[in-house]
């Protein structure tokens, strides 16, 4: 599944008067590491008589330096570019045995490749230092799992704020007020990153929000409107994964929206835009645009409402045919039960059966039985069984004629053995069934006998 957007950003200055521009820096193009597919790129400048070269900085990200010869009464710099949003799984990455766990070191010759991400924020103080004593975190927890812990906590302590003032906050600053930016939440983890140990740089790029096709069924929904807007996060270098990236500003792992533009030791060298104008007063516009150019279709969003339509016209003109050919169509189902509340035990994950389960798929038979058919009959039996499987999976059939004949006669004797609170029903309820029939056989009751597994076979099997 795939979503492509077009993205545009446009920021421009209006000044009251011809005024010379210096030169200006740009951080504006999707980085290396972007793992989101960025299909096309372009950048605008106006006015149009400039120069423009493209750069790599010395960690990698793409630079472009603009110089203007002549005065100019406005300066526009618009981005556009289409990105693939293939959804990328944050946590689909390996770790180094020896990193697996928390603390780890890096080895020697890493730990001198990554020196400028490990030097200390120098305006993080006591503050800081104390918040990451209080972090509390067992040795030998997973790597994965203590990131997640901290960007959660990260994101816990400092609620997010619009702040319209330049620059990054201090990181005791920003834990002191509780109040943040995403630019102040990212170097703040930033500085709790590299106190702990762990190379950490920051990073500025867009990020891309689409609204949900459906509302959730708990928890919030995210966006209403598709959005996209500079943003600001950290990414961690973990041995074995490399960088990987975490938003505190939502507690959540970088994932296909997060679109990097630049990732430096220190925010200076990230900004999307420096430069210079002679004194004197202007206006600023912002704009970023998301667009949605094409979308395949999926499980929460199968098709658009045109391709629905000639869905629709098509199906008529086949009842149509079928009709008047007297062709009768049966399709059957085979329902996958999916709990909202359990989604930790086997028979909700992997098992193909579970009491739980099992009770549930009772009550909507009888709930099919009393609408479709009050005098069918519900068989309770062997369902399919798939290789590789050690056991066939179960079936509850529900089967009645069309005029309305009953089809059994002793509900009783075929009464839902799972109904009960316990699973001890089930066995005597099988009892009672085969001594009916062993009668109606002419069979003595001693010839129905419980059967058990092999439990020798088994133990050998085992320790083969």
């Amino acid at each position: 599944m795939a979503i492509k957007v077009a993205l545009e950003h446009r920021t421009s200055y209006t000044f009251d008067r011809p005024v010379k521009v210096y030169p200006h820096v740009v951080r504006l193009r999707p980085a290396p590491h972007s793992r989101t597919p960025i299909e096309a790129y372009s950048l605008r400048v106006e006015p149009a008589d400039h120069f423009i070269n493209w750069q790599q900085d010395p960690f990698g990200n793409f630079v472009g330096r603009l110089v203007f010869p002549n005065r100019a009464s406005s300066l526009s710099i618009t981005v556009g570019l289409i990105a693939d949003l293939k959804v990328i799984n944050p946590f689909d990455f390996f770790i180094e045995e020896w990193a697996e766990t928390v603390p780890f070191e890096y080895p020697q010759g890493l730990l001198d490749d990554l020196k400028p991400y490990l030097r200390p924020v120098a305006d993080s103080g006591e503050q800081t230092a104390a918040w990451v004593r209080d972090f509390q975190i067992a040795p030998g927890t997973g790597t994965i799992d203590f990131l997640v812990a901290l960007n959660h906590a990260v994101n816990a302590d400092v609620a997010y704020n619009v702040r319209l003032e330049p620059g990054v906050q201090a990181p005791d600053f920003t834990l002191r007020t509780g109040v943040g930016s995403c630019r102040d939440s990212a170097w703040l983890l930033v500085a709790i990153l590299r106190q702990m140990g762990f190379a950490a740089r920051f990073v500025s790029g867009y990020l891309v929000q689409l609204s949900a096709d459906i509302e959730a069924l708990d928890g919030p929904s995210g966006p209403v409107a598709d959005f996209t807007d500079l943003h600001a996060w950290t990414e961690v270098y973990i041995p074995g994964a490399g960088w990987v990236g975490l938003d505190a500003t939502s507690g959540l792992l970088a994932g296909e929206g997060h679109i990097p533009l630049s990732a430096t030791p220190h925010p200076e060298s990230a900004a999307p835009i420096t430069g210079a104008v002679d004194p004197c007063e202007s206006t600023l516009d912002f704009v970023n645009v998301v667009t949605r150019i094409h979308e395949d279709p999926r499980v929460t969003l199968p098709y658009t409402a045109q391709a629905w339509t000639s869905i629709r016209a098509l199906g008529a003109v086949i009842d149509e045919r079928l009709a008047e050919r007297d062709v009768r169509l049966t399709v059957g189902g085979e329902p996958t039960f999916v709990s909202i509340d359990n989604q930790t035990d086997a028979e909700w994950t992997t098992a193909a059966d579970g009491p739980h389960k099992r009770r549930l798929a009772s009550a909507l038979t009888e709930q099919l039985k009393e609408r479709w058919a009050p005098n069918g009959l519900v068989q309770r039996g062997q369902g399919k069984w798939y290789p590789g499987e050690p056991l066939p999976r179960w079936e509850i059939g529900l089967m009645w004629r069309t005029d309305g004949t009953p089809l059994w006669s002793e509900p009783a004797l075929l009464a839902d053995p799972w109904s009960g609170d316990s699973d001890a029903v089930a066995p005597e309820a099988g009892r009672r069934l085969l001594t009916e029939i062993a009668t109606g056989l002419g069979l003595p009751d001693s010839q129905v006998r419980p059967a058990y597994e092999d439990a020798l076979a088994k133990l050998v099997a085992a320790v083969r």
